[in-house]
């Protein structure tokens, strides 16, 4: 599927996801903001995810801030505008029930996927409009489901917070 008359929170951030490509590196625009688009929905704001690492970011943009650097998400300023960057990753561990206690930094847009809460979260978008969906997430939305990434037990019980998310 393609999106042909991309939203402005999109359009004004398609440099960053095309300064990223032109470096070598792959990007998208991943989670809420993708589900939000195909369903109709107002979008706040847009994540992207890449294999860059965050020290590659760094390099790439002028303007950048440290946000959760050890988890992988680099803030970058561009032109007006703040876009959360971060790396591919997997996971392990929640202790504190709410962040993971490790992460390890990986090269390969599936398996940062399957790290994520729900299908529908996990869809991406590339500076093309197309959209990558490799959990077939799309098919949730329009079945209305809200399905959980692997283990349901394990995911919820890692963040509680997984299920007012899934309310909401």
């Amino acid at each position: 599927m393609k999106i042909n008359n991309l939203p402005e929170v999109f359009t004004a951030a398609l440099p960053v996801l095309k300064e990223i490509n032109e470096a070598g590196y792959e990007a998208y625009f991943v989670g809420g903001s993708v589900r939000d688009l195909l369903l109709n929905r107002h979008i706040h704001d847009v994540d992207i995810a890449t294999s860059a690492y965050p020290m590659e970011i760094k390099q790439i943009f002028k303007k950048t801030i440290d946000t959760g650097i050890k988890h992988g998400t680099v803030t970058v300023l561009y032109e007006g505008e703040s876009y959360e960057i971060t790396t591919f990753r997997t996971e392990s561990g929640y202790q504190d029930f709410r962040r993971p206690d490790h992460v390890t930094f990986v090269q390969n847009l599936s398996e940062d996927l399957k790290r994520r809460d729900f299908t529908i979260n996990a869809l991406c978008m590339n500076s093309d409009g197309v959209i990558i969906d490799l959990l077939d997430g799309t098919r949730d939305l329009e079945n209305r489901i809200i399905r959980v990434i692997g283990d349901t037990k394990q995911k919820l019980t890692e963040d509680p917070l997984r299920i007012l998310r899934a309310i909401r």
